[in-house]
């Protein structure tokens, strides 16, 4: 285990994905992982996430995704900045997304550039 939570479970679901296994249980919960999971949800890469605050973990139901991975170092980038990491991190145009940390939250990278933002890139996931 490291120290970077959402690296762990982003590595978690890939390794359940390989192994052909529905569901992960992810022992360590922050925020930032939350706000994660949520995006993933909306762009269908995970079917569900329940969790459960008084033990600490999350119980994610797996969708449809071929790779999902925390982006390190985390790169602070410009909003014109952004089709060059989406050049190196996505297989192709309109293929999956980047999740970027922005002074509004959290974004996928297509919704960054529709509102004009720059910020840290968090992961991606195709």
């Amino acid at each position: 285990m490291s120290q970077d939570i959402v690296a762990d479970a982003l590595n978690m679901m890939l390794n359940a994905k390989k192994a052909r296994k529905e569901i992960v249980r992810v022992n360590r919960v922050s925020n930032l992982l939350i706000e994660v999971l949520k995006i993933m949800k909306q762009k269908e890469a995970i079917k569900r996430y329940k969790i459960d605050s008084k033990n600490k973990f999350a119980e994610i139901t797996l969708g449809n995704f071929l790779e999902c991975r925390a982006i390190k170092p985390r790169f602070t980038v410009k909003k014109d900045d952004i089709e060059k990491y989406k050049r190196r991190y996505l297989p192709a145009r309109n293929i999956g997304a980047i999740i970027i940390s922005t002074n509004r939250g959290l974004r996928t990278h297509e919704d960054a550039l529709q509102e004009g933002l720059g910020g840290c890139l968090i992961a991606y996931f195709y």
